[in-house]
Order: structure tokens, then sequence, then C-alpha cells
């Protein structure tokens, strides 16, 4: 888990614009704004005036629309869903196409999907058999983005169009794969600011497939949702830590060199386009919560009530590697996880993480399976995720609290016009 962080500030390609709900009259007010509403004005109810004040009727009705009316668009240079500010809800999907389906279904398939994708971003339905699922909300800042494996292009007679950075990701010695949930020839990732609105998108692109691919695996995440902090922070992961100080921002000078495929890269049809590790990583929470406070934050080199360097100052701080204590030893550890992890401790390796937390219920002996859905972006993962996994892989003080134990590299090419499909440069070339 690099020590990198989400950018705060939304790029254009990810701008977004407040659109009014499509299923309520304005005199209105639906069960989800009467909630809403009630936890904003900081209204709390006992046990026995819940009943009472799920009733109640506010004389005059404040519709809530600053979460659910912000719409990114489908349409750009870049797809939607890597730039965007993280959502409250995520689902990550993989298919594998059916036997017998090749170039044909598969153009097929990514153009009823784009559609799909449209409409629901800009908070309408889907275009047949809309589930109604979603019916109350506007889009909820909801996103749909896809990607590409390793095994699509020989099932789809495109091998020559295959990327060299989509090699597979060499084998780490801390690796635990399950080897059915990693991978597929086709991935998708949803996120979205309310949790019916991702479920409505899953749900409508799972319709979608039809006959043309079968599903590979499925995992579902979640972030702190939107607001509920006094002021924009840095996400916390399940372990308690601030997650993600050092993430490359949009405003960097050298952010899309390093996150996005050129307009002059190869393949041609990858321009504008990313590479997404995607990586299941467990976190064996049992054992990290035996620690001490002191002993997290020496694992991992930041403070945990601020997310500080060890070395002092605040989160965004520059930590001071040479900095010792008392008795001569660095005050970050030299095995300590933000230090190993740091782009200039890689050779400037640096890629865009932008993942979920998850929580999949318990094992038999009651131990908690949950940990981060990684997902990281990178303009060529063999100069962004492989070398600084490979240091953590030798000696990171955070290893014996994690597993990895899915993985998937995906190639997704850059935004669709008005009137294309993503994928159609390389489907229709």
């Amino acid at each position: 888990m690099p020590d990198q962080s989400i950018p705060e500030a939304r790029s254009p390609e990810a701008a977004t614009r407040a659109v009014p709900s499509r299923s309520e009259p304005d005199a209105g007010i639906s069960r989800r704004r009467l909630l809403g509403t009630a936890g904003a004005t900081g209204l709390v109810l006992g046990a026995a005036g819940g009943a009472a004040g799920y009733a109640a009727r506010p004389a005059e009705a404040t519709p809530l629309t600053s979460l659910g009316a912000e719409e990114v668009m489908f349409h750009g240079k870049h797809q939607p869903g890597i730039t965007t500010p993280m959502q409250a809800h995520g689902h990550l999907v993989a298919f594998d196409l059916a036997g017998g389906a090749g170039r044909k279904e598969a153009a097929a398939l990514l153009r009823r999907w784009s559609e799909t994708a449209r409409r629901l971003m800009a908070g309408e339905p889907a275009a047949h058999d809309d589930t109604d699922v979603a019916r109350d909300a506007g889009p909820s800042s909801l996103t749909v983005t896809f990607g590409f494996g390793h095994g699509f292009f020989a099932k789809t007679g495109l091998e020559k169009q295959r990327p060299v950075a989509l090699d597979p990701l060499p084998d780490f010695s801390s690796d635990r794969l399950d080897t059915s949930r990693s991978n597929g020839d086709l991935w998708v990732q949803i996120g979205a600011n309310d949790a019916l609105v991702a479920f409505h998108a899953l749900r409508a692109l799972q319709k979608d497939v039809g006959s043309a691919a079968r599903l590979r695996w499925q995992m579902n995440g979640f972030n702190r949702s939107p607001g509920a902090t006094s002021r924009p922070m840095t996400t916390r992961n399940l372990m308690g830590q601030i997650d993600g100080t050092r993430n490359p921002k949009p405003s960097e000078p050298d952010f899309d060199r390093r996150i996005f495929v050129p307009a002059s890269g190869e393949p041609s049809w990858m321009a504008n386009g990313s590479y997404v590790v995607v990586r299941r990583i467990r976190m064996l929470l049992d054992d990290w919560e035996k620690l001490s406070v002191k002993a997290q934050e020496d694992v991992i080199g930041r403070r945990k009530s601020d997310g500080a360097p060890l070395t002092g100052g605040d989160e965004k701080t520059e930590m001071d590697l040479e900095k010792t204590d008392a008795q001569g030893n660095p005050v970050v550890p030299v095995n300590a996880h933000a230090r190993i992890s740091r782009p200039d401790q890689n050779g400037g390796a640096a890629m865009l993480r932008r993942p979920f937390s998850y929580h999949d219920g318990f094992d038999a002996d009651g131990v908690p399976d949950a940990g981060l859905l990684f997902v990281c972006w990178q303009a060529d993962p063999l100069r962004g995720f492989v070398p600084v996994q490979r240091k953590l892989d030798r000696g990171d003080a955070l290893s014996p609290f994690v597993r990895h134990e899915a993985s998937g590299l995906f190639a997704v090419p850059g935004g669709a016009a008005e009137g294309e499909y993503v994928g159609q440069r390389l489907l229709e070339g």
C-alpha cells in the first residue's frame, strides 16, 4: 500500500455538474431526503422518538442535492473513475468472454456498456428493463470504467494490438493469490456516493452482458462518505491509518506523464489511457491490533493521529529520512512502509492510488476477512507498480500484517468521444 494520496481537486476531465433528481417533484420529499435532512440539521432521536421522527414531515422540505446531484461526464479525454475523487461505494468486476464470442460480440458488448454507463452517469434510467433501484436518486458522482485483460486479445484475434505493458506481473514472494479471483478478459470499475446508485449500475451492466461473457469475479468496497468529516481529509484504511498522503496530483507538471499513455504512445488505441493494477489485500487485523500505537507508527513511519511523518510537522510535511534519535537510530525505521514506498526511494516510480476498503464477513474462527481493494493507475506498470512492489516484497515492515490474495492487470483505453464507445479504436481500428 504505497504512501500516496488521492488528489483533492478535480481534474477538468472529472468535472461535475449539479442536476436535479430524476424522480420527485419539488413539493414532495422522499424517505432518503427526509432522513438526510434530519442528519444535516443535527436532529438526534432516541429509541422512543424514532418512529415519530421517521414519520415527521417538515413544513418546508429542503431538498438535499449536494451529494446526489453531482454528475461526472462519461465522454472525455480520459475515462471517468481515474482522477475522479474517491466515492463512498464501489464494485470491481471481471468477466471472461464466453466460448465462441469474439471481436464482433466484444464490440457489441462495449457499445451496450458505454451507452448504459453514459445514461446512468447522467442520472437517467437504463435504456431497457430498468430495475428502478436508483429511481429516487440523482447521479451521485457515479463513474463506470472499462478495461481489457491479457486474455482478451487472443480471444478477439487482436494479439498484435496487445500492449507490451500488459505482460503478466512478476511473482512476488508475499503473494497468496487465488487465481479464480484474479485477472479476467474484461474489467469494470463502478464508483458512486450512494450505495443504491452503485448497485443499480452493477446490475444494469451485468444484464447487458447477455451471452457474450460470464462473470469471473466481483468485489465490493467502500470509503468514508463525503461530508463525514468537518473538512476534506485523506481517507483512513481499516488499520486506522491515514492512507495515501503522497499520491501524485493533477496539478503537478509531470502528472499526465506518470499516469496516462501519451497521445503519441503505442499502441495507438491506448492514447490517453492508463494501466490499472488491482490487488485484493487482506489485512490481518487481529495481529495488527495487538500492536501498541507506537509500534504501529514505526511500521508505517507516520503518526496514526494525523498522518504526519515521525520526523515532525503535519501530514504534508516532507519526511526527513536522515533524522536520527538520541541513540543514533533513524527516527523513521529503515523498513517503515512510508520510507520504502516513496517515489524517491524507487527511482521516481509513482502511481495514482484509488482504493476501496472491503469487509467480506468473518472466517469460521471469527477472523475478519477485511482489507483493501488496492487500485492503482500508471502509464506503465513496469515503471509504476512493479518496482515499488518488488522493494516492498524485500523488507516492508507492513508485510507481516497483510496478505495479497488476488491480482489483476488491465489496459484501460482513453475516454470515448461523443458518439463513440469505449474501446472503439481497438475493436474497429
